[in-house]
């Protein structure tokens, strides 16, 4: 039975899974935004901010705290590299330093760059000094990983928030829908948007109602008219019943 048992397994075995999530924390630390898996992501966000909040102590005991339970290793070495296309060496989340900084030796092996733990005190646990907790945020793609489909995300560190949540090299067709609209506008000129901003409005004629006859309302006659012309009536029926009696 799955008893007392704390966390999800990953299909992997205990000290797979924790290479696993030192690998992912170490990358993201590094990188400030990796993409993987919704089950991966949501193992990894609770390690990640308790070692955020180890690191905001800036102590000695802190700092052996950090290389207990992560793997100190230097970073940025990419930075460097002749390999990585440029485009992808420019990072919204941390200032990056300069080649000068990191030295390969002949074989291409990295000599030179700046540690893992102290990137993490130095540059991460700053950011986060006047917030309590949530240092990290999921954001859904919308694509599927190759072979299982399973969901692809985007685990990143709390930010940065005015920046593209989604690789640029990706795009949508909610951002092509964008860029047509902003061609469309471009194409219009200063001059045709200012026109129709001051363009009058015509308002249309008012037209007036046709006069109608009115007809004369004949007024109720009183009781006593009303009276007189039963009289008068009556005896009219008198007389036309005496002439027809006396033929």
């Amino acid at each position: 039975m799955r008893n007392r048992i704390n966390g999800k397994q990953l299909n992997r075995k205990s000290e797979h899974r924790k290479a696993m999530l030192k690998n992912m924390a170490s990358g993201l630390f590094e990188h400030g935004s990796i993409e993987t898996t919704m089950p991966k992501a949501k193992a990894v966000q609770p390690f990640v901010e308790k070692l955020i909040t180890i690191a905001k102590q800036d102590s000695f005991q802190a700092r052996r705290q950090l290389e207990s339970k992560l793997n100190d290793r230097k970073i940025h070495a990419w930075v460097a590299d002749p390999n990585v296309p440029d485009s992808r060496k420019e990072n919204p989340y941390f200032d990056l330093p300069s080649e000068e900084d990191i030295k390969f030796n002949r074989y291409g092996e990295v000599k030179k760059a700046p540690r893992l733990v102290q990137h993490i005190l130095t540059n991460v646990a700053p950011r986060f000094a006047d917030r309590d907790g949530g240092y990290t945020r999921i954001i859904k793609t919308g694509r599927h990983r190759l072979g299982d489909g399973a969901d692809l995300v985007l685990l990143q560190l709390v930010g940065e928030e005015e920046g593209s949540e989604v690789s640029s090299d990706a795009v949508t067709g909610r951002r092509r829908q964008a860029d047509r609209r902003e061609a469309f506008a471009a194409s219009l000129g200063p001059v045709a948007a200012t026109e129709t901003e001051e363009a009058p409005v015509e308002e249309a004629p008012v037209e007036e109602p046709e006069a109608v006859e009115e007809t004369p309302v004949e007024e109720p006659a009183t009781e006593a008219e009303a009276s007189a012309d039963e009289a008068s009536g009556e005896a009219e029926g008198g007389e036309e019943t005496d002439e027809k009696a006396s033929e």
